[in-house]
């Protein structure tokens, strides 16, 4: 049985609000935040760790206590605390705890004042206007923990990419293992690289049916089974997660992958080219009256009715039609194609790692660059960089330089973009740097227009490179903030500033759709990781995901580019 680092972070998450709501030492409670943060980005799992003998204390943050419960929860999925804290602790405080805009203090008074006992009479309760009567509440309040319930609602069912992935690895490894299996993909919002996911559609191939169905259901990851078929059974996971599993021939495969890749829009669009041809095309293949014309491939189908081949990410029925008709498809980036990472950090502000860890990390994992982007002092995060601080960091990059020949490491800073549209570290030094990149971390509500103005503001200034996380929002836990993104992206484009795909998967922000619009508005875009650790200069591989769904070329990309160009290009 395989404890997912994901289901680790979410129970060390758990305990750490409990701890909070009953308003633990916050040293604790921060200490299992950053265990489960810490958790939750290895690409390795923990509970490989465990079985290789490994000592959890060498990662960064913790310590004997926290590794015992960490290896606990490896080995049996369990974590004794907050079992106990659970069992006198009602489980709505916990879900409260997630919708944006409440606090453990906040939680307390409306459990104890309204006797809330579910989400939805927190809902009732706003809409009959109860909850602004309380002390501290008021109509404001009201909206903003309201518009936290409906993200809730909207998107806290499905599971962030990135987290779901092992998950699939893990089920298709198992799968592969039964001899009767051919092919496996999984399909639907997965197979697009979709930003979450709800649900797993698995599709096998297969001449014994049976034998597959068999094998599926005993696998050691199922809470329970929902049904089991011939050629179909779905279950839950331990984690929640439904999967599907269909078993068709070998002869369909390709049909069948197609149709459940989806989306329901593109498949649509499709089927109404082939009715104007006289073809039929379902899950079993394309058809002209009762001859089979193809299945075994998309291929065969896309070219029976006259398109390439169209990738899975961009099957949303966003223009693909019509540029497969006309042979314009973009020849989508791919991780090959990164040349840099122009975000990371290292332990000078809130990384991990040292400037020398980071640039061996950066090394291995091919680049030719790497900026090291540590936060300005503004920031509220323990030991923000100011004027002497970055002034020796550049000293110490430049001593580096003379030692790498692989890698060049460029200088630069995470600068805050403060509230009136200025930078927080003079121009004077800014102009020392190779690049900055420029980042919104406070005041995430001001009103659409004065957080708009206030990046253009900062584009105005010739020291602006890199606007970082553009719209600021967290996948399933916070919102992006109002801005005009378009007249944004029209700024950048007229300033010579770049836009960041961030590849945190917490963020992958821009979105796809505002990839596509800077891509078809001309604007250049930067994948960067944000990493804070050398593991994380594999998130590279989700902002790639992104990007592609986002119709990204390589000329689209600037660290695509090598270092000459790329400075060229960062000259304004």
């Amino acid at each position: 049985m395989t404890i997912h680092n994901s289901e680790i972070a979410d129970k060390l998450n758990r305990l750490a609000n409990l701890l909070e709501i009953e308003g633990a030492n916050p040293f604790r409670i921060r200490a299992y935040r950053n265990a489960a943060r810490i958790i939750g980005n290895l690409s390795k799992d923990v509970s490989d760790l465990v079985a290789q003998g490994e000592n959890l204390c060498d990662l960064p943050g913790i310590g004997q206590d926290l590794s015992e419960k960490i290896t606990t929860l490896a080995q049996t999925g369990e974590l004794p605390l907050l079992t106990q804290i659970e069992a006198r602790t009602p489980a709505i405080l916990n879900d409260l705890m997630k919708i944006e805009g409440l606090g453990p203090k906040r939680i307390q008074v409306i459990y104890k004042k309204l006797g809330i006992k579910s989400i939805n009479d927190l809902r009732s309760a706003i809409g009959k206007g109860r909850l602004r009567r309380l002390h501290g509440f008021g109509e404001k309040t009201e909206q903003k923990i309201l518009q936290g319930i409906e993200h809730l609602t909207e998107y806290g069912q499905r599971i962030k990419l990135a987290e779901i992935i092992p998950v699939v690895e893990s089920l298709t490894r198992y799968l592969k293992n039964n001899q009767a299996v051919k092919e496996i993909e999984c399909a639907g919002s997965f197979r697009r690289r979709k930003e979450t996911v709800g649900d797993l559609d698995i599709l096998v191939s297969a001449k014994e049916n049976k034998t597959v169905i068999e094998h599926f259901v005993k696998y050691g990851e199922i809470a329970d089974i929902i049904s089991e078929g011939s050629t179909r059974a779905a279950v839950h996971l331990r984690s929640g997660i439904q999967v599907d599993l269909r078993v068709v021939s070998p002869g369909s495969f390709g049909a069948a992958l197609l149709y459940f890749t989806g989306s329901k829009e593109h498949n649509i669009a499709i089927r109404k080219i082939a009715v104007q041809k006289n073809l039929k095309i379902n899950e079993y293949g394309i058809f002209k009256g009762e001859k089979e014309l193809g299945g075994r491939t998309e291929e065969e189908i896309y070219k029976q009715i006259g398109l390439s081949y169209i990738e899975p990410e961009l099957r949303e029925d966003r223009g693909e039609i019509a540029a497969a008709r006309k042979k314009q498809l973009p020849k989508l980036i791919t991780l090959n194609d990164i040349r840099g990472d122009l975000h990371c950090h290292t332990t000078a502000t809130n990384g991990t790692a040292s400037l020398e860890a980071m640039a061996k990390a950066a090394e291995e994992f091919g680049h030719e660059y790497l900026a090291i982007t540590d936060h300005s002092e503004h920031l509220s995060v323990a030991h923000g960089l100011d004027k002497k601080g970055l002034l020796t960091q550049i000293k110490a990059i430049d001593k580096l330089n003379s030692k790498l020949k692989k890698l060049v490491i460029l200088k630069s800073i995470d600068v805050d973009i403060l509230e009136d549209g200025s930078l927080d570290m003079p121009d004077s030094i800014l102009k020392e740097l190779d690049l900055t990149v420029c980042s919104i971390h406070n005041l995430f509500n001001l009103p659409l227009k004065k957080q708009t103005e206030r990046i253009i503001r900062a584009m105005d200034n010739p020291c602006f490179n890199i606007l970082s996380h553009p719209t600021g929002r967290l996948i399933n836990k916070r919102q992006p903030y109002a801005i005009d993104i378009e007249r944004i992206i029209h700024a950048a484009k007229e300033r010579g500033c770049i836009l960041e795909l961030n590849a945190q998967p917490d963020r992958l922000d821009l979105n796809d759709i505002y990839c596509k619009l800077a891509k078809d508005i001309g604007a250049r875009l930067a994948i960067s990781t944000d990493a804070h650790s050398p593991s994380q200069f594999a998130y590279m591989q989700f902002g790639i995901y992104q990007a592609r769904r986002g119709w990204l070329e390589k000329a689209d990309v600037v660290n695509t580019r090598p270092l000459k160009e790329l400075m060229k290009i960062l000259k304004r």
